[in-house]
């Protein structure tokens, strides 16, 4: 049992609506996978009793059909219709193809993953999960729309604006700071973490906090540099001085395995970790 236990779902989409499907499904509601166009009575049938309508197709492809927002509504009032597509449905990239890493690409993801010669692809359909869970949450506000006024209504999903909507910092610093963020690799973009190798891996450490606490260690193996001035107390003058830290700090790394590392930090309250890889075996 779950809070959407007895609502009915019709499955209409292929990968990129994959985790709005499961994230629903997981929360109780029934879901029948359908095909329109094969099965129009069985469809029709259907459609009379179901709750929400999750398609992916292009836009104006169910419309064309007979099958749109405007043509459902008669047969069902109380019906949530669901579009997740690439653009959305109106706007000058409507018809374009694509796939999840140009939607990465065109929503502004890449721009601040990778180093700054290069951008990266972040692991998996990232894109497609996001704008999965843009379309779990408007559906929920839908059903709870509809519980105040019996109607249901049509929710426009694109990918893309999922995508641009997710940009954590970058839309803030620009319109707050007027910072125009980049790609920096591993370091976090207001550098509170980096990720530096050791002897047998990778280990992901903190910069700013407890910084003289992490001075100290440094210092009592006799590696700290210039770290001990006074000036490095500041985190502004921290800030200005990135690389020079990441310099010093990796050539400290360099001498330790990870989990030395991670242990001692994780014991002096560090949010330090390993970076773990799947291995075979």
């Amino acid at each position: 049992m779950g809070i959407l236990s007895g609502y009915l779902i019709l499955d209409y989409t292929d990968e990129k609506a994959a985790l709005c499907i499961k994230t629903l499904a997981d929360m109780g509601a029934e879901v029948i996978r359908v095909n329109p166009e094969e099965e129009r009575e069985r469809f029709r049938d259907l459609l009379k009793r179901a709750d929400i309508l999750i398609e992916s197709s292009p836009p104006d492809y169910m419309a064309s059909r007979g099958m749109g927002y405007q043509d459902l509504d008669k047969i069902n009032p109380r019906l949530i219709m669901a579009s997740i597509t690439p653009f959305g449905q109106s706007g000058p990239y409507k018809d374009f193809k694509s796939n999840d890493l140009t939607i990465q690409a065109l929503g502004g993801w890449l721009s601040v993953t990778g180093g700054p010669q290069m951008p990266l692809k972040l692991y998996g359909n990232q894109a497609y999960n996001t704008a999965s869970l843009f379309a779990a949450n408007g559906i929920l506000l839908a059903l709870w729309h509809r519980h105040v006024t019996g109607r249901g209504q049509f929710i426009d999903i694109s990918i893309m604006e999922s995508v641009a909507a997710a940009l954590d910092h970058v839309l803030v610093r620009y319109f707050y700071e007027g910072i125009v963020s980049g790609r920096q690799g591993s370091r976090h973009w207001n550098n509170a973490f980096d990720i530096l190798r050791c002897q047998d891996g990778y280990v992901l450490i903190s910069i700013h906090r407890q910084w003289e606490t992490l001075v100290e260690w440094l210092a009592s193996e006799g590696i700290a540099e210039d770290l001990t001035d006074e000036k490095w107390q500041d985190r502004e003058e921290r800030n200005r001085g990135i690389d020079h830290i990441i310099e010093v700090l990796g050539r400290w790394t360099l001498k330790h395995k990870v989990g030395e590392l991670v242990e001692k930090g994780q014991l002096m309250h560090f949010p330090w970790a390993e970076i773990v890889a799947v291995k075979n075996g």
